[in-house]
């Protein structure tokens, strides 16, 4: 679920205008098309779209560069922590130090009096996301597509996400991003303790049957989990959180849950999403798409690592993606998009699903 762009675009377009004027070495006569949106913005980042054409003292020339202005959430946040700056640090790093496709990063800023909090501007991409509403199993582009391009979406989803555990994290300065005291279960305790730290942020105290039946299940089966050397986890890593075009990746993109752990995590959302996309909501998967054995396979080819366990990790997975429901539960009865008395946070598909994989399971 999304919000229509409310922003005064007016005033925005010239707060743009002038930052972007001071930040441009050597422009002169800088000018915004009308700004504009995605089809709607999402509760996690406002983003505005915007063309920026200036002429180069030097040289006199004209240049026009697409742009995108991510502007920090500060009410009504899908996380207790959005970790704003590391995005774009993050982003930063893997643009101008490995082969990672993120967007071009072209600057940050802290103050909050320009756009009323700190933003990040990068430079558009072209290309398509396979779409989350209605989920893309079910219609649009990518669901329209033949089967053999469907698959090679599928590959180059997975080893855009490959090439990020990949990355040697510590030569571009990201230690920070592991955290300073690792639990003695190691990292999978750690992230099972983020989500559970989540769970209780977005809950509220509200009873959430299913997601703390998840909870006990994960506590009990922690044993079982054997340590693995820590990655670069992008973090909200999904088909949907990427840009393609061709049916190749152009760019990966939303980093607010980006850390340094177990990168088994990132493999068990990427097929927790793609199932709930499909299976979660009563739609058949897409056609093309190789199966989860095969995908697995291919990312430890490709990383060189082992996924065994990964079934932990995929309950983990579905545990958090039903804690972010329930908390946009709460963000839509905010906003009276819903009404004080929805049942939302306990019926939306992410809890379901998780609620019959626990079936499964034997764990309910």
């Amino acid at each position: 679920m999304a919000l229509a762009f409310a922003r005064d675009r007016a005033a925005a377009r010239e707060a743009l205008a002038a930052w972007l004027a001071s930040r441009l070495e050597g422009a002169t006569d800088v000018r915004l098309s009308e700004l504009s949106g995605p089809p709607a913005t999402g509760f996690s980042n406002e983003t505005i779209v915007f063309d920026a054409s200036w002429t180069e003292a030097a040289t006199g020339g004209k240049r026009t560069e697409g742009l995108v202005v991510r502007v920090r959430p500060s009410t009504h946040t899908v996380f207790p922590a959005d970790r704003f700056a590391d995005q774009y640090r993050v982003m930063a790093a893997l643009g101008e130090h490995t082969d990672v496709s993120v967007p071009p990063m072209r600057g940050f800023e802290e103050d909050p009096t320009i756009l009323g909090a700190p933003f990040m501007v990068m430079g558009r991409v072209e290309g398509e996301a396979p779409p989350d509403n209605p989920p893309y199993p079910q219609e649009g582009w990518l669901a329209d597509s033949p089967p053999e391009a469907q698959a090679q979406l599928w590959w180059e989803g997975l080893e855009a996400m490959a090439a990020v555990h990949a990355v040697d994290w510590r030569a571009l300065g990201l230690d920070d991003l592991e955290g300073a005291d690792v639990p003695a279960g190691g990292h999978a305790a750690a992230r099972l303790a983020w989500w559970e730290h989540y769970l209780d942020w977005a809950a509220a105290g509200a009873p959430q049957p299913v997601p703390e039946a998840a909870r006990a299940w994960l506590r009990a089966n922690l044993s079982a989990q054997e340590e693995a050397a820590p990655a670069l986890c992008w973090g909200d890593a999904r088909i949907g959180n990427q840009l393609f075009a061709g049916h190749r990746v152009q760019a990966v993109l939303d980093w607010e849950m980006v850390h340094v752990g177990d990168p088994r995590w990132d493999l068990a959302w990427f097929l927790w999403m793609d199932r709930h996309h499909s299976e979660g909501v009563g739609a058949p998967r897409l056609p093309g798409f190789p199966s989860s054995e095969d995908t697995v396979a291919r990312w430890e080819a490709s990383t060189g690592r082992s996924a065994t366990a990964l079934g932990w990790w995929q309950v983990l997975a579905g545990l958090g993606f039903a804690a972010v429901m329930v908390r946009l539960s709460h963000l839509l009865v905010a906003f009276e998009i819903f009404p004080a008395d929805s049942d939302f946070a306990h019926t939306n598909t992410g809890v379901t699903f998780l609620a019959a994989e626990l079936e499964r399971l034997g764990a309910r």
